[in-house]
């Protein structure tokens, strides 16, 4: 069965790492829930407008959220209850960190495309 990941902070716009992870994970046959407050859908997949609304349990979730943002989601981060959570370059600083240890979140600060093998220049 394919492993399940979220990316939070999907977007359709194909120059943004938001994409690049979807298509990245699709590529190496993950089921990828792009998670966008604009809904629709991202490279032909149903986009989700939170995390709660996914219905799976998932083993990762990559976060593309500037950490003002992203801060605001480790609740639901860790009711989702990933087995990791991945805050790509630029997505965490310590506070973020901090607080998303203090909630039990498995949290690794680190490219997630790179994480299974592949460079986001692969996907101009």
């Amino acid at each position: 069965m394919a492993q399940k990941i979220a990316v939070l902070g999907a977007s359709n716009d194909r120059s943004k790492f938001g994409n690049k992870c979807v298509r990245a994970y699709v590529q190496k046959g993950w089921k990828v829930f792009p998670v966008s407050l604009k809904g629709g859908e991202i490279e032909g997949l149903q986009s989700y407008a939170k995390l709660a609304d996914i219905p799976d349990k998932l083993d990762r979730i990559s976060v593309y959220l500037p950490p003002a943002v992203g801060i605001g989601q480790l609740e639901q981060i860790a009711e989702k209850g990933a087995d990791e959570v991945f805050f790509n370059p630029g997505a965490a600083d310590s506070q973020l960190l901090d607080k998303a240890g203090s909630l039990g979140i498995n949290a690794v600060a680190a490219c997630s495309i790179v994480d299974i093998g592949l460079s986001p220049s692969l996907f101009p």
